[in-house]
């Protein structure tokens, strides 16, 4: 598996686990775990546009 595929699925992983703290934090009415959630989502976002990027040019 490529460096780029790699991060791709990372990335989408990160995604969902995100996603679920946010909703967990909304749920429980706990503010710092939706905001950890929110963040990791963003993150899970970078990555995997970063592997996307790496599939084209080839890295």
């Amino acid at each position: 598996m490529t460096n780029g595929t790699r991060d791709e699925i990372e990335g989408k992983v990160r995604k969902v686990k995100g996603k679920i703290k946010e909703t967990a934090g909304k749920i429980s009415e706990n503010p710092e775990l939706e905001a950890e959630g929110k963040e990791e989502k963003v993150e899970g976002k970078v990555q995997e546009k970063t592997g996307q990027i790496k599939k084209v040019f080839g890295k």
